[in-house]
């Protein structure tokens, strides 16, 4: 996941500094098949190696500062210095020979959207293709990806195309990377890749059911007041898979009002209590939010000296700041106990939030529609802005 959060902290840059978007791509990467002698590369003069992310190189020289973000042949740079990207361009093409595409608009099958208030990326065409391939491009839409406390099981009639199952799923999975509200659906129908049932692969036709309704949504980047807070969402829902009895963590992390990191994830271990699975999420949620302070410290950003840790299990949160006794979480493996010692150091506030107001629970179950569509919209998930519709997206679904 960590070039997909190093994307979103470049587009973040882009939203909230205001600074240029600029694609680059190295021609002829690989111009050669078996190497027979060594290689060794050396980034550029000035340039740091972040201690949290490999995708990610910087650049701090007095007041100017670049990103440069590499996934393979593809480039993204950015700064607060347009004279000195421009000879920073000229300098990475006399090295290697590479294209200036300008204003970053595709990159990796996303699509870039610049809007008066910021940036909006979708995966429209990317979508569709998915649609086509599944034959459900004009098939009717539904509201939400899953039905309400829908639970999949292995149990069923074997899909006589696992295949297919599989290729859609994958597609599926990659389209999270703006769409976070299909994320909770995506990871469960991810469970049975190896043994899919009929059962397994109308779930799936329900999701594209739902992506077809929902084709110009996608993610916003907006400025913020909140400029450098960091605040996380934490959750779990208990026994979640009926087959192992396992709970499923889930997270979203902000960076002002912006998603920069999420997660759905079932949990490696049984749970005893609601209390013991909220905490492991809160652990696990807790790792993910000191890795983001050490890359945004590598990127200079200010954050707020403690990030706030969301959680609606009150038992939980007086276990991670030490409170109660400690009888019943002693079988707890050490390693989830490193929360309490940040909440006790000072480095992380752990916060009561109510469950209505819990952007987490989209990760960890399927709500109502209602709530489906409120916690989507806290995700920042929304139709383009640019559209010039008769009506928007939500208005041509049934009712």
């Amino acid at each position: 996941m960590d070039p997909l959060i190093a994307s979103r902290l470049i587009l973040w840059s882009k939203a909230i500094l205001r600074w240029p978007l600029r694609q680059l791509d190295v021609k002829n990467a690989f111009p050669n098949g078996t190497l027979t002698e060594n290689v060794y590369l050396e980034q550029p003069s000035g340039f740091i190696d972040p201690y949290a992310n490999t995708y990610l190189f910087i650049f701090h020289q007095q007041s100017d500062t670049i990103y440069m973000f590499l996934y393979i042949d593809d480039i993204i740079i950015t700064g607060n210095n347009s004279s000195l990207l421009d000879s920073f361009a000229r300098k990475l093409n006399s090295e290697f020979a590479t294209k200036d595409l300008g204003s970053l608009s595709y990159f990796l099958g996303l699509e870039a959207t610049y809007t008066i208030d910021g940036l909006f990326i979708s995966q429209l065409i990317y979508a569709q293709d998915i649609l086509t391939r599944a034959q459900l491009l004009d098939s009717k839409p539904v509201h939400t990806p899953m039905v309400v406390s829908q639970h999949l099981t292995g149990d069923g009639l074997a899909f006589l195309d696992p295949t297919l199952y599989r290729s859609l799923v994958g597609a599926l999975q990659y389209l999270t990377i703006t769409r976070p509200d299909i994320v909770h659906a995506i990871n469960s129908v991810s469970q049975f890749l190896h043994a899919p049932t009929t059962y397994h692969f109308l779930a799936v036709k329900g999701i594209l059911r739902y992506v077809k309704g929902t084709l110009h949504f996608g993610l916003t980047f907006r400025p913020s007041a909140a400029f450098g807070a960091l605040v996380a969402y934490s959750n779990a829902d208990w026994t979640d898979c009926p087959d192992t009895r396992r709970s499923t963590s889930g997270y979203s992390i902000y960076l002002g009002d912006n998603l920069v990191s999420l997660c759905a994830k079932k949990q490696p271990t049984l749970s005893n209590s609601s209390s013991e699975f909220e905490y492991r999420a809160l652990a696990t949620t807790a790792t993910e939010l000191l890795w983001l302070t050490h890359l945004l410290h590598d990127l200079k950003v200010p954050i707020s000296p403690m990030p706030i840790l969301l959680c609606n299990n009150k038992n939980a949160i007086f276990l991670s700041s030490n409170h109660v006794s400690h009888k019943r979480a002693k079988h707890i493996e050490l390693d989830y106990h490193f929360l309490r010692e940040l909440v006790v150091a000072g480095k992380l506030h752990t916060q009561y939030v109510p469950s209505h107001l819990q952007v987490a629970d989209l990760f960890t179950k399927s709500v109502s529609r209602s709530l489906f569509e409120f916690f989507r919209t806290k995700l920042h998930v929304r139709s383009n802005p640019t559209l010039n519709l008769r009506g928007s997206v939500k208005d041509t679904l049934p009712t």
